[in-house]
């Protein structure tokens, strides 16, 4: 309170008052009754004064609030002052800003949610409507059992592609919400390479691709195992898509005093220094990018490492190959 300057003037005002009166009664006895009324009038309309002066600063940071609950958050009422009501609009002031700084992020994630929803909707529309053009021509009677095998097949292999995207999508939404703990728990580094590289030991063998595997026997990580080996498995996925028939994909795990790292480096296309920038960005397809590509696999890779305080480093020479870096920093400062 008395910090606030408008106060210790009215303080100073009422005792430089009182003190002329009680003089003046000194010298005056005979008028002290008219004095003393003086004295009380002053006081009063001072106080008046004092107390409208600062009914005006509440109504004005009123005015301020409404305008801020209207939306308005560009109005400044700082001020260098000391008092408790230029602490208090400070602090209002703080507040807006803070609230403006909320409604732009919210303005982005409701765009981002937008178009997001218009790339699922996008990608489930080709498979949705492959799938009912084939249903309508399996109930045709004149099909060939041949043909009616491979309209099978092709539904089957939709449905299994708008799986895999709906549960891709499950898990970056869980991710994104901040639901999912990951452990930091020392795991071996072998034993993510070998589970990642199983779902793809087919594919690796139809294209005849050699694998390269080199690091430590007792390489451990310091991260989640399973949400790190899905990491894994959408690079080499990635690596194998790529890389042509005969090629190489290797892998190295390493580390130093400041990260653990797994390279994984393929022979493939390589990627265009014009799609490089923007391979992590959820449904994005550059030109290289497969047939049956969603775009999603890359950015779930970056969230589930990002998320563990690590990075993943990409660089590539079209017709050379890519190489992927995944590192854990050992210390989170």
């Amino acid at each position: 309170m008395y910090r606030n300057r408008e106060f210790r003037i009215f303080i100073g005002w009422q005792i430089l008052v009182g003190s002329v009166a009680i003089g003046t009664s000194l010298l005056l006895p005979r008028f002290s009754l008219f004095i003393v009324i003086a004295l009380a009038v002053v006081m009063i309309v001072s106080f008046i004064a004092f107390t409208k002066k600062r009914y005006r600063h509440i109504e004005q940071l009123s005015t301020y609030l409404k305008e801020i609950n209207a939306g308005s958050y560009s109005l400044d009422v700082r001020d260098n002052e000391e008092g408790e009501l230029s602490i208090l609009k400070n602090d209002i002031y703080k507040v807006t800003s803070r609230l403006a700084e909320y409604n732009v992020d919210l303005e982005e994630d409701r765009k981002k949610l937008t178009e997001a929803i218009s790339d699922i909707s996008h990608q489930l529309k080709t498979p949705i409507t492959s799938m009912t053009v084939m249903a309508d021509l399996l109930q045709g009677s004149e099909l060939t059992t041949e043909r009616r095998v491979a309209f099978t097949k092709t539904i089957q292999h939709q449905l299994e592609r708008m799986d895999w995207l709906v549960t891709s999508l499950l898990k970056l939404s869980k991710i994104d919400a901040g639901t999912i703990e990951f452990k930091r728990e020392k795991v071996p580094v072998e034993s993510i390479i070998t589970d990642a590289l199983n779902p793809l030991l087919i594919p690796i063998e139809v294209k005849g691709i050699t694998l390269d595997i080199e690091g430590l026997e007792d390489g451990v990580l310091s991260a989640d195992y399973n949400w790190t080996k899905e990491a894994v498995i959408n690079i080499l996925k990635n690596a194998v898509e790529h890389t042509g028939n005969g090629g190489i994909v290797s892998i190295q795990y390493n580390e130093n005093a400041i990260y653990q790292e797994i390279r994984i480096r393929d022979s493939g296309e390589g990627i265009s220094a014009k799609d490089l920038p923007y391979i992590f960005k959820r449904f994005y397809k550059g030109l290289n990018a497969g047939e049956n590509s969603v775009g999603i696999g890359l950015a779930m890779a970056q969230n589930i490492v990002t998320k563990q305080h690590g990075d993943i480093e990409v660089t590539s020479q079209e017709g050379i190959g890519t190489t992927f870096s995944i590192k854990f920093y050992k210390r989170v400062v």
